[in-house]
Protein backbone atom coordinates (compact mmCIF):
# COMPACT_ATOMS: atom_id res chain seq x y z
CA UNK A 1 0.00 0.00 0.00
CA UNK A 2 1.64 3.22 -1.21
CA UNK A 3 0.54 6.55 0.27
CA UNK A 4 1.72 10.08 -0.48
CA UNK A 5 3.44 12.04 2.28
CA UNK A 6 1.52 15.24 3.09
CA UNK A 7 3.00 18.31 4.76
CA UNK A 8 1.29 20.31 7.53
CA UNK A 9 -0.22 22.67 4.94
CA UNK A 10 -2.11 19.70 3.48
CA UNK A 11 -0.23 19.57 0.18
CA UNK A 12 1.63 16.66 -1.37
CA UNK A 13 5.39 16.70 -0.74
CA UNK A 14 6.10 14.46 -3.74
CA UNK A 15 7.40 11.68 -1.49
CA UNK A 16 5.65 8.37 -0.92
CA UNK A 17 5.74 5.72 1.78
CA UNK A 18 5.01 2.03 1.29
CA UNK A 19 2.98 0.55 4.12
CA UNK A 20 3.56 -3.22 4.28
CA UNK A 21 0.63 -5.54 3.56
CA UNK A 22 1.68 -7.55 6.60
CA UNK A 23 0.19 -4.76 8.75
CA UNK A 24 -2.22 -2.97 6.43
CA UNK A 25 -3.38 -5.61 3.96
CA UNK A 26 -4.60 -8.64 5.91
CA UNK A 27 -8.18 -9.83 6.32
CA UNK A 28 -9.31 -8.43 9.71
CA UNK A 29 -9.97 -11.05 12.38
CA UNK A 30 -12.98 -9.77 14.31
CA UNK A 31 -12.67 -12.17 17.22
CA UNK A 32 -9.10 -11.27 18.18
CA UNK A 33 -10.02 -7.59 17.85
CA UNK A 34 -12.87 -8.22 20.30
CA UNK A 35 -10.50 -9.94 22.74
CA UNK A 36 -7.93 -7.12 22.58
CA UNK A 37 -10.53 -4.40 23.11
CA UNK A 38 -12.14 -6.35 25.94
CA UNK A 39 -8.78 -6.74 27.68
CA UNK A 40 -7.91 -3.06 27.21
CA UNK A 41 -11.19 -1.90 28.76
CA UNK A 42 -10.96 -4.49 31.55
CA UNK A 43 -7.45 -3.32 32.46
CA UNK A 44 -8.69 0.28 32.69
CA UNK A 45 -11.28 -0.60 35.34
CA UNK A 46 -10.29 0.48 38.85
CA UNK A 47 -12.13 -2.36 40.55
CA UNK A 48 -12.43 -0.36 43.80
CA UNK A 49 -16.18 -0.89 44.25
CA UNK A 50 -17.19 -2.09 47.70
CA UNK A 51 -20.47 -2.70 49.53
CA UNK A 52 -20.82 -3.58 53.22
CA UNK A 53 -22.15 -7.01 54.01
CA UNK A 54 -23.98 -8.11 57.13
CA UNK A 55 -20.86 -8.50 59.26
CA UNK A 56 -19.59 -5.00 58.36
CA UNK A 57 -22.68 -2.86 58.96
CA UNK A 58 -22.53 -0.73 62.13
CA UNK A 59 -25.92 -1.48 63.64
CA UNK A 60 -27.25 -3.00 66.83
CA UNK A 61 -27.13 -6.76 67.25
CA UNK A 62 -30.09 -6.73 69.63
CA UNK A 63 -32.87 -9.17 68.79
CA UNK A 64 -35.56 -6.75 67.63
CA UNK A 65 -38.62 -8.84 68.49
CA UNK A 66 -39.45 -12.13 70.08
CA UNK A 67 -38.96 -15.33 68.13
CA UNK A 68 -42.55 -16.51 68.06
CA UNK A 69 -46.05 -15.18 68.34
CA UNK A 70 -45.78 -12.01 66.23
CA UNK A 71 -47.33 -13.49 63.09
CA UNK A 72 -44.33 -12.41 61.07
CA UNK A 73 -41.02 -13.92 60.09
CA UNK A 74 -38.40 -14.29 62.79
CA UNK A 75 -35.74 -11.60 62.87
CA UNK A 76 -32.57 -11.60 64.90
CA UNK A 77 -30.85 -8.32 63.96
CA UNK A 78 -31.34 -5.09 62.04
CA UNK A 79 -28.17 -6.00 60.16
CA UNK A 80 -30.23 -8.48 58.18
CA UNK A 81 -30.34 -7.72 54.43
CA UNK A 82 -34.17 -7.70 54.50
CA UNK A 83 -34.18 -4.46 56.52
CA UNK A 84 -33.45 -0.96 55.22
CA UNK A 85 -29.91 -0.11 56.27
CA UNK A 86 -28.91 -3.74 56.61
CA UNK A 87 -25.96 -5.41 54.95
CA UNK A 88 -25.98 -6.32 51.28
CA UNK A 89 -26.03 -9.95 50.20
CA UNK A 90 -22.99 -10.88 48.09
CA UNK A 91 -22.06 -7.25 47.52
CA UNK A 92 -19.23 -6.21 45.20
CA UNK A 93 -15.68 -6.55 46.51
CA UNK A 94 -12.47 -4.86 45.28
CA UNK A 95 -11.02 -6.99 42.50
CA UNK A 96 -8.75 -6.90 39.47
CA UNK A 97 -10.68 -7.24 36.19
CA UNK A 98 -7.55 -7.68 34.07
CA UNK A 99 -6.91 -10.88 32.17
CA UNK A 100 -4.16 -12.19 29.92
CA UNK A 101 -4.18 -12.75 26.20
CA UNK A 102 -1.24 -14.04 24.19
CA UNK A 103 1.23 -11.67 22.53
CA UNK A 104 0.51 -13.06 19.08
CA UNK A 105 -3.23 -12.51 19.59
CA UNK A 106 -2.65 -8.86 20.52
CA UNK A 107 -0.34 -8.41 17.53
CA UNK A 108 -2.90 -9.92 15.15
CA UNK A 109 -5.58 -7.66 16.63
CA UNK A 110 -3.45 -4.55 15.96
CA UNK A 111 -2.78 -5.66 12.39
CA UNK A 112 -6.49 -6.35 11.90
CA UNK A 113 -7.41 -2.87 13.17
CA UNK A 114 -4.79 -1.22 10.93
CA UNK A 115 -5.97 -3.22 7.93
CA UNK A 116 -9.57 -2.21 8.60
CA UNK A 117 -8.57 1.47 8.57
CA UNK A 118 -6.59 0.98 5.38
CA UNK A 119 -9.54 -0.77 3.75
CA UNK A 120 -11.74 2.24 4.65
CA UNK A 121 -9.14 4.65 3.19
CA UNK A 122 -8.84 6.26 6.62
CA UNK A 123 -5.02 6.38 6.77
CA UNK A 124 -2.90 9.45 6.00
CA UNK A 125 0.87 9.94 6.21
CA UNK A 126 2.03 13.32 7.51
CA UNK A 127 5.63 14.49 7.34
CA UNK A 128 7.33 14.77 10.73
CA UNK A 129 6.32 18.03 12.35
CA UNK A 130 8.01 19.90 15.17
CA UNK A 131 6.68 22.63 17.43
CA UNK A 132 8.76 25.11 19.40
CA UNK A 133 6.13 25.26 22.13
CA UNK A 134 2.77 23.63 22.93
CA UNK A 135 0.17 25.50 20.88
CA UNK A 136 -3.29 24.00 20.40
CA UNK A 137 -3.97 26.57 17.66
CA UNK A 138 -1.05 25.24 15.60
CA UNK A 139 -2.21 21.64 15.91
CA UNK A 140 -5.77 22.65 15.03
CA UNK A 141 -4.55 24.38 11.87
CA UNK A 142 -2.81 21.16 10.78
CA UNK A 143 -6.08 19.23 11.23
CA UNK A 144 -7.96 21.90 9.29
CA UNK A 145 -5.47 21.63 6.42
CA UNK A 146 -6.00 17.86 6.38
CA UNK A 147 -9.82 18.32 6.47
CA UNK A 148 -9.97 16.40 9.75
CA UNK A 149 -11.02 19.15 12.15
CA UNK A 150 -14.37 17.55 13.03
CA UNK A 151 -13.18 13.95 12.92
CA UNK A 152 -11.87 11.74 15.70
CA UNK A 153 -8.19 11.32 14.86
CA UNK A 154 -5.29 9.27 16.13
CA UNK A 155 -1.86 10.74 15.38
CA UNK A 156 0.97 8.19 15.65
CA UNK A 157 4.43 9.64 16.27
CA UNK A 158 7.64 7.76 15.53
CA UNK A 159 9.16 8.96 18.83
CA UNK A 160 7.83 10.97 21.75
CA UNK A 161 7.25 14.67 21.11
CA UNK A 162 5.95 16.51 24.17
CA UNK A 163 5.03 19.71 22.34
CA UNK A 164 2.85 17.88 19.81
CA UNK A 165 1.23 15.80 22.55
CA UNK A 166 0.49 18.84 24.74
CA UNK A 167 -0.85 20.78 21.74
CA UNK A 168 -3.49 18.09 21.09
CA UNK A 169 -4.32 17.26 24.69
CA UNK A 170 -7.18 19.78 25.01
CA UNK A 171 -8.91 18.65 21.82
CA UNK A 172 -11.63 16.10 22.66
CA UNK A 173 -11.52 14.42 19.24
CA UNK A 174 -7.73 14.21 18.95
CA UNK A 175 -5.39 11.63 20.41
CA UNK A 176 -1.60 11.50 20.04
CA UNK A 177 0.39 8.33 20.79
CA UNK A 178 3.86 7.05 20.02
CA UNK A 179 4.53 4.09 17.75
CA UNK A 180 5.53 1.91 20.72
CA UNK A 181 2.29 2.57 22.63
CA UNK A 182 -0.10 2.00 19.71
CA UNK A 183 -2.97 -0.31 20.66
CA UNK A 184 -6.04 -1.83 19.04
CA UNK A 185 -8.58 0.17 21.04
CA UNK A 186 -7.10 3.57 20.10
CA UNK A 187 -6.97 2.59 16.43
CA UNK A 188 -10.61 1.52 16.33
CA UNK A 189 -11.81 4.47 18.43
CA UNK A 190 -10.53 6.94 15.84
CA UNK A 191 -12.23 7.64 12.53
CA UNK A 192 -8.96 8.66 10.87
CA UNK A 193 -5.43 7.41 11.43
CA UNK A 194 -2.58 9.87 10.85
CA UNK A 195 0.89 8.34 10.68
CA UNK A 196 3.96 10.51 10.97
CA UNK A 197 6.50 9.76 8.25
CA UNK A 198 8.89 8.27 10.80
CA UNK A 199 6.16 6.02 12.23
CA UNK A 200 5.23 4.81 8.74
CA UNK A 201 8.87 3.95 8.06
CA UNK A 202 9.05 1.95 11.29
CA UNK A 203 6.21 -0.25 10.01
CA UNK A 204 8.25 -0.87 6.88
CA UNK A 205 11.34 -1.73 8.95
CA UNK A 206 9.38 -4.23 11.05
CA UNK A 207 8.16 -6.01 7.94
CA UNK A 208 11.68 -6.52 6.56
Amino acid sequence: MVLPVINKEGTDTGRTVTLPDEFFGIEPNDHVVYLAVKQHLANKRQGTHKAKERAEVARSTRKIKKQKGTGGARAGSTKSPVFVGGGRVFGPRPRDYGFKINKQVKRLARMSALSAKAKDSAVKVLEDISMDAPKTKNYTSVLNNLSLSNVKTLFVLGTANDNVYLSARNLPKSNVVTFDSLNTYDILHANALILSESAAKRFAQMAE
